[in-house]
């Protein structure tokens, strides 16, 4: 068993909270008062936390306005009240009442695909007479989208959006949900728009006359050296965004790479595997053995909750102080306050996962490492990865169980195509704009809408991700953690023998090879 880690975060500095006066007034809370939101992207995992950050803390707002499609034989009122279920929302029904609340959430039946979102014309009209903030945070997140569906959906999508925008006769504020990771090229990115790599006018009207089949055959010249279809058209969208600052009071936001709650409602939360939950799942169920990786290099990663505080905060200076051109793009970014290696995010995964919140059912023993050479990684993945995947398909398929683990793993070398190249790389972020929302911030509104590094335990932070993803993804009950941990014993032992018996064999064939008569 691993030895429990040792990270000291002390030396960067840690903030803390004066005591809160009674006298002192929540202004983020005020700023919505009595006002309106449409919001896109709603039913995603910022989106969710968003919406249940602004029913549990500025409850006074009017209404929030969803822009939900149809799925699955639902209609979006109905997908509204499903949302409602999430245990993300207990706190805040327990609070205020689930009643109260759907009240305040209203569904507008659209899609970013339609032109004009395909809103009916008397919701139209509601969104115009009605809504003065608007937040665009529907996107498609997969990296290896096709491009023209990404067009589509996170440019085109963006057009129309801010086509609707221009006719809110209330509009007072827009922001745009975009990424820190969309001007890759750029190793230090501030606080300020940057040159597209395309006209996105142009990059529209092509996906729209060409096919799927004929666009994706010229999609990696089209990237070029952009390495996925998210940050190109994320970047396209920006700059639609940009030729509109003279004309709407719009603002870019860019969170960095949005990981599971880190305080509130609930401590690790999540409704995906992506980024490090992903990895910490894969790894804990042995099915990840090696990694290509810069491990001194690290990512800049924000707990959501800490995002969604970070866009109510730079909302309220932009709604109380208006747009300016100083104020037009802000980060929501953290590895100024503190920076985790990728080898520190592993050994701490790995020791939670095998001394505190083991999973049900591994393949094999968690292990393995990360590898600074491309191809001792690639023949790792082959050895440790791909040939106990094809020997333990074989033996389901012969005993006329259907084979999973080979196509865990294509998922997986999929997934690899993407994380390398962010694992392999290093970029910095300003964030002037969070040093100067801390220091307007007032002592209750600090408490309220954290957006600094406070008391920071990763041990703990990274048993809640565990925990959650054990719970709400795997769906494996905490009763069962006592019958995972004794099957990670077991597998720790066959681990040790399996590896004996290899090095046994080495050393047996090299004895034969050269002492032997």
């Amino acid at each position: 068993m691993t030895t429990k880690p040792n990270f000291d975060f002390e030396k960067q500095g840690t903030l803390t909270i004066g005591p809160v006066d009674d006298d002192e007034v929540d202004r983020i809370a005020a700023s919505f008062k009595g006002r309106s939101l449409f919001i896109t992207g709603g039913t995603g995992f910022l989106g969710k936390v968003l919406v249940e950050k602004l029913l549990r803390s500025c409850g006074e707002l009017n209404r929030i306005y969803l822009l939900i499609r149809p799925k699955k034989g639902k209609d979006p009122q109905e997908r509204i009240k499903d949302i409602f279920q999430n245990v993300l929302f207990d706190q805040v029904k327990q609070l205020r009442g689930e009643a109260n609340i759907q009240k305040q959430v209203v569904a507008i039946a659209g899609d970013v695909l339609l032109p004009g979102l395909g809103i009916s014309e008397q919701d139209l009209e509601t969104l115009r007479n009605e809504v003065s903030i608007v937040y665009h945070c529907a996107a498609t997140v997969r990296f290896d989208e096709p491009l023209r569906n990404a067009v589509f959906m996170n440019t085109r999508g963006t057009k129309y959006m801010l086509e609707l925008a221009c006719t809110l006769k209330r509009l007072e504020f827009f922001a745009y949900c975009s990424t820190a990771y969309c001007h890759l090229h750029v190793k230090t990115l501030y606080e300020k728009p940057y040159d597209p790599p395309a006209d996105p006018h142009k990059v529209i009207q092509a996906c729209e006359w060409l096919t799927d089949d004929e666009v994706s055959t010229i999609e990696r010249k089209v990237l070029g050296d952009i390495p996925n279809t998210y940050a190109y058209t994320k970047s396209l969208a920006e700059a639609l965004v940009v030729e509109k600052f003279n004309e709407l009071p719009a603002v870019i936001l860019r969170p960095s790479i949005v990981i599971p709650i880190w305080k509130e409602p609930i401590p690790g939360w999540t409704d995906n595997i992506n980024g490090p939950t992903g990895l910490l799942i894969g790894a804990g169920k042995g099915v990840i053995r090696t990694m290509y990786c810069n491990s001194s290099g690290y990512g800049d990663f924000l707990p959501v909750d800490v995002a969604v505080n970070g866009i109510l905060v730079a909302s309220w200076r932009n709604i109380t102080e208006g747009t300016s051109s100083s104020n037009r793009v802000a980060h929501m970014t953290s590895s100024n306050d503190i920076k985790v290696s990728w080898a520190e995010i592993i050994e701490l995964g790995r020791w939670v996962i095998e001394n505190k919140v083991p999973l049900n059912g591994v393949a094999w023993y968690p292990g393995g490492s990360m590898k600074s050479n491309y191809w001792v990684h690639y023949i790792c993945m082959v050895l440790f990865q791909w040939i106990p995947a094809l020997f333990v398909d074989a033996l389901l398929w012969l005993l006329r169980y259907p084979p999973v683990l080979c196509r865990v793993q294509n998922r997986i070398s999929k997934g690899f195509e993407v994380f390398e190249y962010y694992a392999n790389n290093v970029w910095s972020f300003d964030n002037s704009q969070a040093l100067k929302f801390r220091k307007l911030m007032n002592n209750r509104e600090r408490k309220t809408y954290v957006i600094e590094k406070i008391d920071l335990d990763l041990i703990d932070y990274f048993t809640n991700c565990v925990l959650c993803a054990r719970r709400l993804i795997l769906k494996e009950s905490d009763e069962s953690i006592p019958a995972a941990r004794r099957h990670m014993k077991i597998m720790w032992v066959v681990d040790k023998i399996y590896k004996g018996m290899w090095l046994f064999g080495i050393l047996y064939m090299l004895y034969k090879c050269f002492f032997a008569s």
